[in-house]
């Protein structure tokens, strides 16, 4: 029982509003497209004189806007390959170091072990 008087009540909070008093979510696609004006078309851009256009998720080369040289793709296609082959040689290289650096610090933890069981060993014959 308190002392001065009732316990504390909070007032009741009143029950919200609805989030969106617009019905527009309520329209048709098409109603939206037009009242909101949501007609983009299809996105496209222009990179290094090539105009690209995205279709079924994908970059495609709009037809005739290609005015690249072929054997420059072939070329670069060429140096790509060259540079995955590289990378794919510098990992194997990576692996074969890792290997040999813990192989070699195994070697040396088992080394200094031994060194200092010897030197305990010693100790007890002194």
């Amino acid at each position: 029982m308190p002392l001065f008087g009732s316990t504390f009540s909070p007032k009741k909070t009143p029950p919200r509003k609805c989030s969106s008093l617009s019905n527009l979510h309520l329209l048709d696609r098409s109603t939206r497209e037009i009242e909101l004006g949501l007609e983009y078309g299809i996105p496209t851009m222009n990179l290094a004189g090539q105009s690209l256009k995205f279709e079924n998720g994908q970059w495609v080369a709009e037809s005739g806007s290609y005015t690249g040289d072929r054997r420059e793709m072939q070329r670069l296609r060429k140096r790509n390959q060259q540079l995955e082959e590289e990378n794919n040689l510098l990992r194997l290289k990576v692996d074969i170091l890792l290997d040999m650096l813990s192989e070699t610090t195994a070697e040396s933890h088992l080394m200094e072990k031994e060194l200092e069981e010897l030197k305990s060993h010693s100790r007890r014959r002194k």
